[in-house]
């Protein structure tokens, strides 16, 4: 390839971590059904000076004021290291396009457009397994600990569930619609997880095991029922709802508009709720913006989930 003629951009859609019955083990894509992207962008090209980065997008004005700090140019010199390429000069623009600490894997989102795009940019020498595993680490230098569940499924798309090997693709239900509402204030997703206690009592780890195994169960037999049934979070919404500013109130309103699953979106303030139809989604996403939405930052989307993950283009410069 030659690099100097030669521009990557890369896309990553937003993601729900925990989706309230999987913690820290389960992650979907999130694609607004407007058509919209939902997700942060990178872009590279090859250049004559040292690694430089620029922000853009809607949320670019709350990213750290020192560059240097940027997740993105983390990864970017992180990448080239590993590689051998330390004084590779690269341009870097990062179209922030997610709120941070949302719940929507904003740092995840550009963790996997970076590091996706610089492996594009030089012709893909990392495997998906080995881009995954690096994308989980550098993502976890934000969030506070290593863990997969926003990073897979920005990476791969769809609904996944981590294993030890990696991420297994689940099947989803193509009915459901994924209604999400950002308030528009920042929580800490560090100190969201501080929250939670560092051990469980014996009945609540069991009941956790139970409600991901019939979840996972549902899912490979498209049970709805039984998948509605045991989507709830009994790790971390006990410790984290009394946290979010209105969270508790808007589940129990969706509920009664009758959304069969509601929950924490990631560590929160983000918010989902499962509708069975798109007017049920249209009720619900109404509720949120008049009822949960606290000022101009914050976003209402209705979703399906994102069955493609990163989306990479080339073009000549």
């Amino acid at each position: 390839m030659s690099q100097a003629k030669q521009r990557v951009s890369v896309y990553a859609p937003a993601s729900m971590g925990n989706v309230s019955v999987g913690f820290d083990l389960l992650g979907a894509a999130l694609a607004p059904v407007d058509g919209e992207p939902l997700g942060d962008r990178v872009h590279v090209e090859a250049s004559d000076g040292p690694l430089s980065l620029e922000c853009v997008g809607p949320y670019a004005d709350l990213l750290p004021g020192n560059v240097a700090d940027n997740i993105v140019l983390r990864c970017a010199r992180h990448f080239l290291q590993q590689q051998g390429k330390p004084e590779q000069g690269l341009a870097l623009t990062l179209e922030k396009n997610l709120p941070i600490g949302s719940g929507l894997g904003s740092s995840a989102s550009s963790v996997v457009a970076a590091l996706a795009a610089v492996n594009a940019f030089f012709d893909s020498p990392l495997s998906p397994q080995e881009l995954l595993v690096m994308m989980g680490e550098l993502e976890g230098q934000i969030s506070g600990s290593v863990h997969y569940d926003n990073v897979a499924p920005s990476y791969l798309g769809g609904l996944q569930l981590m294993q030890q090997d990696g991420a297994r693709a689940l099947p989803g239900f193509n009915a459901w619609y994924w209604v999400v509402a950002y308030p528009g204030i920042t929580l800490s997703t560090a100190k969201m997880r501080a929250l939670l206690p560092t051990e469980l009592p014996l009945a609540t780890a069991l009941r956790f095991g139970q409600q991901l195994a019939s979840f996972v169960d549902a899912c490979h037999r498209q049970d709805e029922a039984q998948a509605l049934a045991v989507l709830k979070d009994v790790v971390a919404e006990p410790y984290r709802a009394a946290h979010i500013p209105g969270y508790q109130a808007a589940r129990d309103k969706l509920q009664a508009l009758g959304c069969p699953a509601v929950g924490i979106s990631g560590s929160g303030p983000t918010l989902f709720a499962v509708a069975g139809d798109k007017t049920q989604a249209e009720a619900a996403a109404r509720y949120l913006q008049q009822h949960y939405v606290l000022n101009a930052r914050g976003l209402v989307r209705i979703c399906k989930l994102d069955p493609v993950g990163v989306q990479v283009e080339r073009g000549a410069m």
